[in-house]
């Protein structure tokens, strides 16, 4: 871990948003493309660069609450652990993937809203009040939104 390649980039969600299981771990899959914008000095003008495509892992209750959280379109931010690899694609050339594993993923705030509410834990063994409200439970009105 200590020469791990830590990366935060900003994009939006491209396609399905896919749960699975590794054994008893959940994991999340999920396409992230990013464009660069850059400003030329000169004219004053925008333009967009090369979309970069990144694959996304989530593991255990991150990738439970970005399956909740998250779809396709929506502006996100990621900072993991960046990894390159390398295959043969069908055609017979060199593919080359870039894949984060994330230690967080999160909506990008500056492109709108987001809401967010801490998922509901089952009571501590034995307790007979499951009604509480304290911390790290639902909000009583129901309110849904961006779980952590």
């Amino acid at each position: 871990m200590l020469n791990d390649t830590i990366v935060t980039l900003q994009g939006r969600v491209g396609g399905e948003v896919a749960l699975r299981r590794a054994g008893e771990v959940p994991v999340l899959n999920v396409r992230v493309a990013s464009t660069p914008r850059r400003l030329d000095r000169r004219s004053g003008e925008w333009s967009d660069g090369e979309t970069q495509w990144y694959t996304v892992t989530c593991w255990r209750s991150l990738a439970e609450h970005g399956a909740r959280s998250l779809r396709s379109g929506d502006p996100v931010f990621v900072h993991g652990r960046l990894s390159v690899r390398t295959w043969v694609g069908r055609d017979g050339t060199e593919q080359v993937g870039q894949e984060v594993e994330a230690l967080l993923i999160g909506h990008d705030l500056t492109r709108g809203t987001s809401t967010f509410s801490r998922p509901v834990r089952d009571p501590a063994p034995g307790r007979a009040d499951d009604a509480s409200q304290g911390p790290g439970t639902a909000p009583a009105d129901g309110a849904a939104g961006v779980a952590a």
